[in-house]
């Protein structure tokens, strides 16, 4: 019953972005009525479809580099998880499981190493520009001004140094999605994001070397038979360590 709630009141944080939501989820609503907790085959094929639907457009979206990026934590006693946001559409969602000597610590550290550890997993979405971070821990939205009093801390705020960002503070009532992630019960990492092939995108890489001074240079020397540590020229492609 407990993990039939986190997973509708994290279905349900996107529920305007799902048509017929409310038909959709019903077999599980009607679960959640005193002394109905039976799972038949209309449950299972509503949780399937709910899960489908959750993980495929229009509800998980692809970024846009031209916005900012969005980022809402939490933490429970066993877990913490994050989504990663841009105007309200999901982009990916991780959870992950705490270890017993992460379980032992304070709510606010527990609170604060969600917030690590969703910023470095998703530093290649947040590392160009500007992101906020919401979190319903409301004393870490002054966490760069206030007095370090651990080791541990000290540690863990190096780790922000060179982002930039604003924390804020968000009811956890309204925290839905981040807190069902931060209860789901696993032993290892759990990720999602949506991504598709873009025929446009190689074009519009090679285009850019155009603009790109440091690597004309590089290109020309390449194709003029110069070796470089780090890039070179395949006839068609400009490759770094062969990538």
């Amino acid at each position: 019953m407990k993990q039939l709630r986190g997973f509708l009141g994290l279905t349900g944080y996107y529920r305007r972005f799902i048509k017929s939501y409310g038909s959709l989820a019903r077999p599980l609503t009607d679960l959640l009525k005193k002394d109905s907790f039976v799972w038949s085959e209309n449950a299972e094929l509503a949780f399937n479809r709910l899960k489908e639907v959750l993980s495929s457009p229009p509800v998980l979206a692809l970024p846009d580099f031209t916005k900012p990026f969005i980022i809402e934590t939490d933490a429970s006693g066993k877990g913490i998880g994050a989504v990663l946001m841009q105007q309200g559409h999901p982009i990916a969602f991780v959870s992950k499981t705490l270890s017993a000597k992460q379980q032992a610590l304070s709510v606010y550290e527990r609170e604060l190493l969600a917030i690590i550890f969703a910023v470095k997993y998703w530093h290649h979405y947040l590392s160009m520009g500007h992101f906020i971070i919401r979190t319903d821990q409301k004393s870490l939205k002054h966490l760069l001004d206030q007095k370090i009093t651990t080791p541990l801390q000290q540690v863990w705020l190096s780790k922000l140094m060179g982002y930039d960002f604003e924390i804020v503070y968000k009811q956890g009532i309204e925290n839905g999605a981040a807190d069902a992630l931060s209860r789901v019960q696993s032993s290892s990492l759990m990720a999602l994001s949506y991504s598709t092939f873009d025929a446009s995108i190689w074009k519009r890489v090679q285009e850019s070397w155009n603009s790109d001074q440091k690597l004309q240079t590089v290109l020309q020397n390449l194709k003029a038979g110069d070796t470089h540590p780090r890039y070179s020229w395949n006839g068609n492609a400009l490759l770094r360590k062969g990538k």
